[in-house]
């Protein structure tokens, strides 16, 4: 096992990886097809599936840092192009635009009704996707996506009613630098632009769970500052793990690319340590090796120049 020069943790030479797009699912309710990107490991069996979510008005195309280091890593991760996307492009008056965060959840839910079909459409991944082993990561409003799907409750600002979008399929979480309750420590901006952040509740989610959040994250979306991207981990139950990456702004280092323009606080070492720490956890998770997991628990527990690990 090699161990990376600063962070510390277990760090694998990564493995040859293919990725398609675009694929093509129908989208519940819309007549525009879902777009969906998939990367694979090009060998190995029963290979576990990381469902992942992007940010408000990204695509399939960003987080390579995080999608090419999972997949090289044994995972098949699948991306989509949500409704919210910059490259969609919805009208302003689109009468979707109030439920952005619920046609998140179906997208979702479509990828995995059809995920047989979609591993059958990449070169020699047909009959080798677990489909009994499926985490939902996110970043930002992709990380609500993700938290939805294991349990979290969205109030719907239309009807007022909190629903269980959550999906069996899915065993675990991750979500990156997301949102927090909701209430009146939202900003005037936040109630008005995303309703869909007025009312959250942590409490239903039983599946396990690793939250990052950066000491630094100002959003201007909460009046609390950082410690509002903490409460998927403090207002869950337990089996969840919080990773707090020291001087971590919204983008976390750069785990939606390099160079990218949106990314305040370029920092190669945070995103190798969210590489590293996101692997460890997702193998743990599935079951597949629990060492890599001992070791960034025991590494960044104590004082770490790079962040703090913590679980309940």
């Amino acid at each position: 096992m090699v161990i990376h020069p600063v962070t510390g943790l277990a760090d694998p030479a990564p493995a040859p990886t293919v990725t398609v797009k675009p694929l093509r699912v129908r989208r519940s309710g819309c007549a525009d097809d879902l777009q969906v990107r998939v990367s694979a490991p090009v060998t190995g069996d029963n290979l576990p599936v990381v469902l992942f979510a992007h940010g408000f008005g990204s695509s399939f195309d960003a987080y390579g840092p995080l999608v090419d280091y999972w997949s090289s890593h044994g995972f098949v991760v699948i991306q989509a192009t949500h409704l919210d996307s910059k490259r969609i492009a919805l009208a302003a008056e689109d009468p979707r635009k109030p439920r952005l965060w619920r046609h998140r959840v179906q997208d979702m839910t479509s990828i995995l009704d059809e995920l047989s079909v979609l591993a059958a459409s990449v070169p020699g991944l047909r009959g080798r996707v677990d489909h009994d082993r499926i985490i939902a990561a996110g970043h930002s409003f992709g990380g609500q996506t993700a938290g939805i799907l294991v349990g979290l409750r969205v109030t719907d600002p239309e009807t007022g009613i909190a629903e269980d979008l959550s999906d069996r399929r899915v065993m675990a979480s991750i979500q990156l630098a997301t949102a927090g309750r909701g209430g009146t420590e939202l900003t005037a901006f936040a109630r008005e632009h995303l309703p869909w952040l007025r009312d959250q509740d942590f409490s239903h989610i039983n599946a396990p769970g690793l939250v990052i959040a950066g000491d630094d994250d100002n959003l201007p979306l909460s009046t609390r500052g950082p410690a509002w991207t903490t409460d998927p981990y403090t207002l869950s139950r337990a089996n969840k793990s919080l990773l707090t990456v020291f001087g971590g702004q919204h983008f976390l280092g750069g785990i939606s690319g390099e160079h990218v323009s949106e990314t305040t606080d370029e920092n190669p070492d945070r995103v190798a340590l969210i590489q590293q720490v996101t692997l460890a956890y997702l193998r743990h998770v599935a079951g597949i090796d629990h060492s890599g997991w001992t070791i960034a628990q025991a590494v960044l527990a104590p004082a770490h120049p790079l962040g703090r690990l913590e679980s309940k």
